[in-house]
């Protein structure tokens, strides 16, 4: 494991003056933003995906990953039946353009792997086939992850190495207890580097509820975690996420109009917005979330 350690910073470290130029303009521009939180029902996926849309809409090459490795659900909502997914590409049977699919939503889509967690136990030369691979996703301007809900550790793997942390919540007691122990989990278990946590309430009723929701999590993760999560907004309750869950097509697109749409469109614009503080594109986050498995 030491030697793959060793081979894997040394990949990370080399390469010739082009390839370096190559791989630091792709990275200054990719954003990556992981999508999680700390229960299943609340709306996750479906947040994930309109917010991929909804960057689309403005003109960003978006790229959308099912980080949930468990029940991968996200090509329901976008109508996709993928053949391939990142496994394919980590055993070399297929390249990285071949598993990435067009929607016509105007966002490509890459689908998960239950071994994708399992990369660094690769050989050197496995790992070095793959970064190249993975590094292509450099020409995206979003990445947008949406992991699995809960604290399973590869959440904490694509928690660690995005740039910024959505946690996704609702109003319920159960979901804000949730999301106050994924937000204590990464707090306290992620501590290779600070990470930048944004709570958005889905199905709220108003938009003070949102906000009183917001700020009672904020509160106490401030007051017993001594951390700093902020608001980024929040998203209506309304029939018509269901009705386009089961058109599957998503919300956004279905009725552009509606108050969801609009709450995920103000919610991107206050995104962009926000300078990231750290962005350093795809060479970053693989190196990030392969040192998690050392």
């Amino acid at each position: 494991m030491e030697e793959q350690a060793e081979g894997l910073r040394d990949l990370m470290k080399e390469g010739g003056a082009q390839k370096k130029k190559a791989s630091e303009k792709n990275a200054h521009k990719t954003r990556i933003l992981a999508i999680t939180s700390g229960k299943g029902g609340v709306g996750k996926t479906n947040v994930a995906v309109n917010m991929a849309i909804a960057y689309a809409q403005i003109g960003k090459k978006v790229i959308l990953i099912d980080g949930d490795l468990g029940m991968a659900n996200v090509n329901v909502l976008l109508n996709q039946v993928p053949p391939y997914n990142l496994m394919h590409v980590i055993t070399k049977k297929k390249s990285m353009k071949d598993i990435i699919l067009d929607t016509e939503f105007g966002i490509k889509f890459i689908a998960g792997a239950n071994g994708f967690s399992k990369i660094a136990n690769l050989s050197v030369e496995e790992l070095e086939a793959f970064a190249k691979q993975f590094a292509l996703l450099g020409s995206a301007d979003i990445i947008i992850i949406d992991t699995s809900a809960g604290i399973a550790n590869n959440v904490l793997q694509f928690v660690a190495a995005a740039d910024e942390v959505y946690v996704v919540t609702t109003p319920e007691p159960t979901a804000i207890t949730d999301a106050y122990g994924i937000i204590k989990i990464i707090a306290t278990e992620v501590v290779e580097h600070p990470v930048n946590i944004r709570l958005l309430v889905n199905r709220v009723h108003s938009a003070d509820e949102g906000k009183r929701i917001s700020e009672r999590i904020i509160t106490i993760v401030s007051q017993f975690l001594g951390y700093k999560v902020d608001y980024i907004g929040f998203v209506y309750d309304d029939p018509v996420v269901q009705a386009s869950v089961i058109r599957q097509k998503p919300f956004i697109v279905v009725n552009p109009t509606s108050k969801p749409a609009v709450c995920i469109k103000h919610i991107i614009g206050r995104i962009e917005k926000i300078e990231p503080v750290e962005n350093k594109g795809v060479t970053s986050f693989l190196k990030k979330f392969l040192a998690r498995n050392k």
